[in-house]
């Protein structure tokens, strides 16, 4: 039987230990088996229980301690990466082999781990050599989307990374619970774009015509191939998580292999739901 992973991305600050913590709790609440694996070497403390950690193997800390290398943390990071992709063995190990593991990996947030580097695409090789179904994750903290061009950033880096991995991935706007009232309602045109409205509305704030060309070819190649859209996360809303859950389950097709069961009255494809409501019925509340 296949085994499912989720490689949880962004950029650092995103959120993805608090996501992990989250899937965690909500995985116990709904009697799903779901493990951590850290592979951020230059992690500190985890609210959860891990069941491999990358620092038992390299530590940034110690690369950077060590006077033959004389790197810093950025280059540090890098080299325990690196380190890491010639010692999958130990990953293997570490994981076992238990038919029908569904693991959440935590990595790095240097971007340019999804971008030139050959690492992560590496490690996605692996895991599905070992009949893992991989499912990328990539967070971006809602708080930094609600302007225009800062949009326009994080898309590209969720792009990035879709394109350097080739998985199915899925895009996650974290800490929503942390938003204001007003800024829920302006980040709703955030989460399925329409990338030439949003251009035309912000036309007048370029003064450069050279910037103004560049932006509009970057919204256009966002909008006429459609590739990036993005979910809500608010960690205090158990719907909003489940709707999350299930589109990853269903990119990764979690469940086909087990027995099939009768899905209840109010069960609901999740590519049906109405994320205007869903957002509406929140802020109303």
């Amino acid at each position: 039987m296949p085994r499912y992973a989720q490689l949880v991305m962004g950029p650092a600050g995103s959120g993805k230990s608090t996501y992990c913590t989250t899937m965690i709790q909500h995985a116990e609440a709904i009697h799903r088996s779901v493990q951590v694996v850290n592979l951020d070497p230059a992690a500190e403390h985890f609210n959860y229980p891990v069941m491999a950690d990358i620092r038992e193997l390299i530590q940034v800390d110690d690369v950077m301690e060590d006077d033959s290398l004389r790197f810093g943390p950025n280059g540090g990071l890098v080299f325990c990466m690196e380190y890491f992709a010639n010692n999958f063995d130990w990953l293997e190990e570490s994981l076992g082999h238990v038919e029908d593991d569904y693991i959440l990996f935590e990595c790095p947030g240097q971007i340019e781990l999804y971008t030139h580097l050959p690492v992560m695409r590496q490690l996605v090789e692996q895991l599905q050599q070992w009949e893992f179904r991989v499912c990328g994750v990539f967070l971006v903290d809602s708080q930094f989307m609600i302007e225009t061009f800062k949009f326009i950033s994080g898309v590209m880096a969720a792009l990035s990374a879709m394109v350097s991995l080739e998985i199915p991935q899925v895009n996650i706007m974290t800490k929503m619970d942390l938003l204001s009232p007003n800024a829920k309602k302006e980040i709703e045109k955030y989460m399925d774009p329409d990338m030439y409205s949003m251009m035309q509305d912000n036309a007048a704030s370029i003064r450069s015509k050279r910037f103004k060309k560049l932006t509009k070819a970057i919204c256009g190649l966002i909008d006429d191939y459609s590739m990036v859209r993005f979910l809500p996360f608010d960690r205090t809303d158990e719907e909003g998580i489940n709707i999350v859950l299930q589109h990853i389950d269903f990119s990764i097709q979690y469940g086909e292999d087990l027995e099939v069961k009768e899905p209840k009255e109010n069960d609901e494809d999740p590519s049906n739901t109405n994320y205007d409501e869903l957002f509406q019925d929140k802020s109303e509340g």
